[in-house]
């Protein structure tokens, strides 16, 4: 059985579920412009230092380049991103991680969106930002990572 196309039908989210739940990782795609896809691959280091890159590639196929607002694409399995969405590699990696969990969400029949699950969903980015503080040996990156999830404590989203 391959991964579907689309995930939107009943029996599609049913599908990539099973998969997933068989242990499936998507050959994760970057598209766009040579300086966007140079940022993504930053972050996906990122990604692969705290050790969430399985995780990511569990629930997501695509990152593309677009001009509009970063958004989680469910029946793509994708996320688009601009380039301003991927300035900041460590941002970057978080916000990915996050779109990947609302993702998992989606394919589990959870309500992937709204107050709760935007909680929970910002509970997943800040979990991936402490991770990767600890699990990295850059200066720079711990100090990131320390700045975000302090704005992350005084934001009211945080819990």
């Amino acid at each position: 059985m391959s991964f579907p196309d689309r995930v939107y039908t009943t029996e599609e989210v049913k599908a990539a579920k099973a998969l997933v739940d068989q242990g499936y990782k998507h050959d994760l795609i970057v598209e766009g412009a040579p300086e966007f896809r140079k940022q993504v691959n930053q972050a996906l280091e990122l990604i692969k230092t705290a050790g969430y890159y399985d995780f990511l590639r569990s629930y997501i196929r695509k990152i593309m380049e677009i001009d509009g607002i970063a958004q989680l694409r469910e029946t793509e399995v994708a996320l688009w991103a601009n380039k301003f969405a991927v300035e900041n590699p460590v941002d970057a990696a978080s916000l990915f991680i996050q779109k990947a969990f609302q993702m998992k969400e989606y394919i589990e029949g959870e309500l992937y969106y709204g107050g709760n699950a935007e909680k929970r969903s910002v509970t997943k980015r800040i979990e991936f930002l402490q991770t990767l503080k600890e699990k990295t040996s850059e200066k720079d990156i711990k100090e990131e990572c320390e700045r975000l999830l302090e704005m992350w404590r005084e934001s009211s989203l945080a819990f």
